[in-house]
């Protein structure tokens, strides 16, 4: 039993038929509402992708680029803000290992920093996608009532409360000490 959930936005592609195909996502209203909720966004406007796809042995690179319209709340006001993201997609999906030890440390190279394991014949270009997405949002925007939100909570800005703030109001001798 696969106890896995089902991706958001999902588009499979078979492996063995991946060389020189060009597919182009485009996320439904549906999928696109289900994301929002999944990374905690009003409401995502359009979630497109177009990529390349090139066989690497048993592997497949992907590049291309995501393009999106979100509504995020503002880290601090909640207030609505339009985002628009625009980030170039670079994926290399490779067979899944089963060959280290669940405490092993593992060192990777730059290039497996980007892997996706995939198992059987098929990759799935939607769910990387969305991780994609996931990773584009930024988790501190703040929007310009951010600050007169803040001064209403009787908080002040983040680096107004480091340990250094107080250093700011010291005043230097005549010596630089």
């Amino acid at each position: 039993m696969n106890d896995m959930p089902r991706p958001e936005f999902s588009l499979k592609i078979d492996v063995r038929q991946a060389e020189g195909k060009a597919p182009h996502l485009e996320a439904g209203e549906a999928e696109r509402a289900a994301i929002a909720a999944r990374f905690g966004l009003v409401r995502i406007d359009r979630l497109v992708a177009d990529l390349e796809l090139h066989r690497q042995e048993r592997g497949v690179q992907a590049r291309g680029r995501l393009q999106a319209d979100i509504v995020q709340p503002c880290a601090v006001s909640a207030e609505d803000m339009d985002v628009s993201i625009d980030e170039p997609l670079f994926f290399h999906f490779v067979p899944e290992t089963t060959i280290y030890a669940p405490d092993e440390e593992v060192e990777l190279s730059a290039i497996e920093w980007d892997e996706i394991e995939y198992s059987g014949a098929y990759i799935d270009l939607g769910e990387a996608v969305t991780q994609s997405l996931g990773l584009a949002i930024d988790p501190f925007l703040t929007g310009p009532q951010a600050e007169a939100a803040r001064k209403a909570a009787g908080i002040g800005k983040p680096e107004d409360e480091s340990p250094f703030a107080a250093l700011k109001g010291l005043k230097l001798g005549p010596d630089g000490r």
